[in-house]
């Protein structure tokens, strides 16, 4: 059994609420019903932070999505808050209506239903992007509209940095949510195990602190947790003194494969279904100014097709790297396993013979990927006092991925079971050999595919007793069904 706080749940504070959703309801002379109720109340209270699908902005907004399979979905209203008082009275007010609602930040999550919605509410956080860095704490905290190159921005002038997002485009609040891979998880862990307090408005629109001498069991569970306990409105992350870093960034043909994927790291390898033609890259960075980075030795000695190395500030690095918004349609599906050359050499042959069940799609872009979790970037995360929700062994781990980009809505559903199909049945191998692992980053996987299953019984159990202590109502298991959920 585990201790919760309850002091964020006396009637004094849900007096507060109760003040909070009558404020907003008030012009009502009926109890507020449902979706349609709530957006009228939300207009009335809010004026043109009230988007309609009649508002000049309204259709731009649905296109702040790197799929655009998320696109598809059109919300009833949205609700672009400025503060994080807005978000609860907004949060009480789904509350008291029962009415549905999604959540985005930087809407990269390929994940249709995980941030917008369909007859719903979307709660966007466009507006809230305030970064305020504290230089004696060695701390930034970070409002949930940023992007992680707005943090290393913001770091830029006094040469800290952040453990963070990759690329230039990459949200701050899902990532950070979900775990967050960066190119030193090995030294300082994922983005998740960086950030030291939360601020999370929960299910009853109340607003409570989260870290490690406050509602500690509700920091862990926001550590790879996702969106199943609260909406986090600030984050606030570890920063660490790098002002400079020195990159490379490589290339090679399939001849070089071999030797690349078994070096080991992040690999990015694409197939032209026009040519035929498939490349690799490897993009990484390394803390200082060593130049070329030691770190990349193995892959420099495989001399590769291309290579750029550079020193520069993290900053630059990322705002470099780019996945725009309408990217395309997009979907992921990977496994995990360990380490082992051949077998990946074996995957990613059937992977390229595979990709011909599908490459008569119109605009098909497979992609075969690998991330590395390090076994000392598990350790970090299993030994700060605080853990997170994965529990991970500490061992070295590769996740294997098929990406893949299409045009056509028509073509959802074939180029999901061809990638489906393809993962379950290397995975069946892999167990069979004893090479396989049940871990399933969010971030990496489809929404055919559970995360949670793949984490300790323990866990999973231990969320679900945070999940109904924080939210009794169940409104984010209810209300805001979208994303990773627990389940019961």
């Amino acid at each position: 059994m585990y201790s919760f706080e309850a002091s964020k749940f006396l009637a004094a504070e849900l007096l507060i609420v109760g003040a909070i959703t009558s404020s907003v309801s008030a012009q009502n002379s009926s109890t507020c019903a449902g979706v349609s109720d709530a957006c009228t109340s939300l207009s009335a209270h809010f004026g043109d932070q009230i988007l309609f699908p009649t508002s000049a902005n309204y259709s731009a907004e649905n296109l702040n999505y790197w799929d655009v399979r998320s696109s598809d979905l059109a919300s009833t209203c949205m609700f672009l808050p400025t503060t994080a008082d807005q978000v609860a009275t907004a949060v009480a007010l789904f509350n008291q209506c029962g009415a549905e609602f999604s959540v985005r930040g930087g809407g990269h999550m390929n994940f249709p239903g995980s941030n917008n919605i369909d007859d719903g509410i979307l709660l966007a956080f466009d507006q809230m992007t305030s970064i305020t860095v504290n230089t004696e704490a060695s701390t930034v905290d970070v409002s949930p509209g940023n992007r992680w190159v707005d943090v290393y921005q913001a770091l830029n002038a006094t040469g800290a940095y952040a453990i963070g997002g990759r690329l230039k485009t990459i949200g701050v609040a899902g990532l950070a949510l979900i775990g967050g891979h960066h190119y030193w998880n090995n030294k300082y862990g994922f983005a998740m195990d960086n950030v030291v307090n939360y601020e999370v408005v929960l299910g009853n629109g109340t607003q409570v602190s989260a870290n490690n001498a406050t509602n500690h069991d509700l920091f862990w569970a926001l550590k790879g947790g996702a969106n199943n306990f609260g909406i986090v409105t600030k984050f606030t992350m570890k920063t660490h003194q790098v002002p400079l870093i020195s990159t490379t960034a490589l290339t090679y043909s399939e001849e070089q494969f071999g030797g690349d994927i078994g070096a080991g790291f992040f690999n990015t390898i694409s197939l032209n279904i026009t040519t035929g033609v498939v490349s690799a890259r490897i993009a990484g960075t390394q803390e200082g100014t060593e130049s070329p980075p030691s770190r990349f030795a193995n892959f420099t000695a495989i001399g590769p097709v291309s290579s750029s190395t550079n020193v520069m500030p993290p900053v630059t690095w990322h705002g470099a790297l780019k996945t725009s918004d309408q990217f395309a349609r997009v979907q992921f599906q990977s496994k995990t396993m360990t380490p082992d050359a051949a077998r990946l050499i074996e995957i990613y042959q059937a992977w390229k013979a595979s990709v011909t069940q599908a490459a008569d799609v119109e605009g098909l872009q497979p992609t075969f990927v690998l991330n590395v979790i390090s076994a000392s970037g598990a350790k970090v995360g299993n030994n700060n006092g605080v853990g997170n929700v994965w529990g991970l062994e500490e061992k070295n781990l590769i996740i294997w991925q098929l990406s893949n980009g299409w045009v056509n809505q028509a073509d959802d559903l074939r180029v999901t079971n061809w990638a489906k199909n393809f993962v379950d049945y290397h995975h069946s191998i892999n167990q069979a050999s004893s090479l396989a692992s049940e871990f399933l980053y969010m971030g990496d996987i489809g929404e055919n595919q559970n995360p949670f299953l793949g984490m300790p019984l323990a866990n999973v159990q231990r969320m679900r007793e945070v999940r109904s202590a924080y939210d009794p109502a169940g409104v984010f298991s209810n209300l805001n069904w979208g994303g990773f959920k627990l389940g019961h």
